[in-house]
């Protein structure tokens, strides 16, 4: 399996680009980045963390733009996929999102994936004008919509929530850019992925991964789809190898380490670590 590295950035820890920098140097195959917009004070969406309406910590009141902290990872290094965990694309204008993910894969020579989520703060949804209900239909039309602006000479769409006229739009991605979907997993998320993604990542309360993986595996050959789903498991506790074996033998292709949001020399000190628990090297 591969190794990734998810850095939950703030304007008060280590930068991206010398997380991501350095997780290339140690042989890190993927660099992760999350996103909130904003966090509305007064909200009733319950975190899936702590399962009311109180956060875990400050980071997410101090989120970095992912596509920015991507940017700027991309020009100090020339190897490591750059991917988020997870963005909201929902939250921005489609159109413009297209074409700021494809100069990043442009500029970066194809190396962009999608890491993305349905949205559990609706509170902050509701300030982008995103019906709760809607979400997943809303993600859905953003998703065709981009890729048709990343595919066709001359785009169009038409949908509920996303509309525009044929229309020209470059550059165009190197290749496809894969999708994956951070959410919990359940027959309505993997039948979503099935039916319009490339992949599922799990959440850090995920359980009973097998079992899950087997369920989207079924799910996808359902939608008929030929080969097999990009997973990607978000490490959120120390796993032990018969954890490690099962799901690889499971057909999980990508294992996401978090790093702490803290100062430099301590952030690479856990990574050097961490790459030698992994016996990993640049």
């Amino acid at each position: 399996m591969r190794n990734g590295l998810v850095l939950f950035t703030s304007d008060r820890g280590i930068r991206p680009a010398t997380l991501a920098a350095a997780a290339e140097e140690r042989g890190f195959d993927t660099f992760y980045v999350p996103e909130h917009t904003h966090i509305p004070i007064k909200r009733e969406a319950a975190h899936p963390g702590t399962g009311d309406e109180t956060l875990p910590d400050d980071r997410y009141t101090r989120t970095l733009d992912p596509w920015i902290s991507l940017a700027t990872a991309a020009q100090v290094t020339s190897r490591i996929k750059l991917s988020t965990a997870v963005a909201l694309p929902v939250e921005s204008d489609p159109i413009t999102l297209a074409k700021q993910i494809a100069t990043l894969d442009h500029l970066s020579g194809g190396r962009v994936e999608i890491g993305a989520g349905f949205g559990w703060n609706t509170d902050e949804l509701a300030d982008h004008h995103v019906p709760a209900a809607k979400r997943r239909t809303v993600l859905k039309e953003y998703v065709e919509a981009m890729r048709s602006l990343w595919t066709q000479d001359e785009a169009s769409y038409d949908g509920e929530f996303v509309s525009f006229g044929p229309s020209w739009a470059f550059p165009k991605p190197a290749a496809h850019i894969p999708l994956i979907i951070g959410a919990g997993g359940g027959p309505k998320t993997f039948a979503w992925i099935a039916a319009n993604a490339d992949g599922w990542m799990t959440t850090p309360t995920q359980s009973d991964i097998s079992g899950q993986i087997e369920a989207l595996k079924k799910a996808w050959a359902d939608a008929g789809r030929s080969g097999a789903p990009d997973i990607r498991i978000l490490i959120a506790f120390k796993p032990n190898p018969e954890d490690l074996m099962a799901w690889a033998e499971a057909g999980a292709t990508e294992l996401i380490w978090g790093v702490p949001d803290k100062a430099e020399d301590e952030v690479l000190g856990s990574l050097d670590r961490l790459a030698g628990r992994l016996g990993i090297s640049g």
